[in-house]
């Protein structure tokens, strides 16, 4: 996958083994530099996801980089592009010692104690080392690493195979130089993905319709839904006359909303705002705010576009007084949906009644009346809100239009689901 696809690595410890000795010329090197970035640039790095860690060796073995180090992908890169080439002999073998003792050790940052996470050492070399590797590989390998060896120009390929974990063809590399050391860096992305059917695996935010590609995927949506600007979720008012619709929102201003919730209740509106055509054909929407009293804050029609209604929903002040839900519901059935505050004859009547208490006063007639009167009414309840009087706001199927959550601030989630809701039944 190209840098930006999603591949999702298995959490993973990777400690990259570089060889900077005699042989290798600075600008070699900078080649594996770029090489080692590549790589890191596709992969999920963070303290719970995949940790890097960079030994450079020649006749001595230095770590540029532990496991424990600070792990955002800028951090990493700087990191990388920091590292000086030691210029000496070329001790592989200490290197994989080292890497055994200290790089991947719990004190340094690794995690090894978990099953699930991977070891995996790559190791990059253009010579013949001056210590054996046979042993110290089979001890590293024993010890849980991955070993991949890849081996530049006059490399002895022997010692390559001595190093890398079974099967060798998997983990044995050769390029003829370092100037196309790069075309290593697609395998490497490859072998640290652990998925290539992220929808299979639900590895994906879309909405409704995932689709794969390999290492990466898009979204679609269903039939008589369209895809929004943000490739993820869909909408489904997606126009036509068939989709006029005259909503209107009820909405709890009692003083146990509390300010700070009452700008989540205002974001919830303008979320299902967002989804309405709206126009003089399509839909029209309406705000009723009620507390002890009730307030009409706009009617029907009053504002033509998405921009002014979500204007005026930020602009609402908040009553900060009793729960008349009743009185709201009689509002919402002899005012609201009249004529005269810009209800249209013959276009379908949605209601949202929004509240976080139970209701001082009787609900039942005006709860009846409104169904009966033939308007689709969608219940929502926050905290200390009574599912029964919910369910008896709420039209058949009952299910299906009422909706509760403890805390404010998963809203936003009914806000989806009600998106979804009012547009299917148009």
């Amino acid at each position: 996958p190209s840098p930006g696809t999603l591949c999702r690595t298995k959490p993973t410890d990777l400690v990259f083994i570089i060889d900077s000795s005699r042989s290798v010329r600075p600008h070699e090197f900078e080649k594996i530099k770029v090489f080692v970035s590549r790589v890191i640039e596709v992969l999920d790095v963070g303290p719970n996801a995949t940790r890097v860690g960079v030994i450079n060796y020649a006749s001595a073995v230095r770590s540029e980089l532990a496991l424990q180090s600070p792990q955002s992908k800028a951090a990493l890169l700087q990191a990388v592009r920091r590292i000086q080439p030691l210029s000496t002999g070329t001790m592989t073998g200490l290197a994989i010692q080292f890497a055994i003792n200290r790089a991947f050790s719990a004190a340094e940052g690794g995690r090894g104690s978990a099953p699930n996470f991977r070891k995996v050492a790559i190791v990059v070399t253009d010579g013949r080392p001056q210590d054996g590797v046979q042993d110290v590989s089979a001890r590293a390998r024993a010890a849980g690493i991955e070993i991949f060896a890849i081996g530049v120009g006059r490399v002895d390929m022997g010692t390559l195979r001595q190093m890398a974990s079974e099967p060798l063809d998997e983990h044995v590399d050769y390029v003829e130089s370092y100037s196309v050391i790069e075309k290593l860096t697609h395998k490497f992305q490859e072998a640290f993905c652990v998925v290539s059917d992220l929808c299979a695996t639900g590895d994906h935010d879309c909405e409704q319709v995932c689709v794969s590609t390999p290492g990466a995927y898009r979204c679609a949506c269903r039939d008589g839904f369209s895809l929004n600007s943000d490739g993820k979720t869909c909408m489904a008012c997606n126009g036509g006359l068939g989709s006029a619709l005259d909503l209107v929102f009820l909405i709890d201003g009692s003083k146990s909303v509390r300010p700070e919730n009452f700008e989540l209740v205002k974001k919830f509106i303008n979320q299902i705002v967002d989804s309405l055509e709206v126009s003089d054909k399509q839909a029209q929407v309406g705000l009723v705010q009620y507390s002890s009293s009730v307030r009409q804050e706009f009617p029907l029609g009053q504002f033509k576009n998405k921009k002014d209604i979500k204007a005026a929903v930020k602009k609402m002040s908040y009553m900060e007084k009793g729960t008349m839900t009743g009185q709201a519901l009689k509002y919402l059935v002899d005012s609201s949906f009249s004529a005269i505050n810009g209800a249209r004859p013959g276009v379908p009547k949605v209601g949202i009644v929004f509240t976080d208490g139970r209701s001082q006063d009787y609900i039942s007639d005006a709860a009846k009346k409104a169904k009966d009167a033939g308007f689709r009414m969608f219940a929502v309840g926050v905290g200390n809100a009574v599912e029964d009087e919910l369910r008896e706001i709420a039209s058949e199927p009952v299910a299906e239009h009422y909706f509760y959550t403890a805390d404010f601030r998963t809203i936003s989630k009914i806000g989806k689901k009600l998106q979804m809701r009012i547009c299917v039944g148009e």
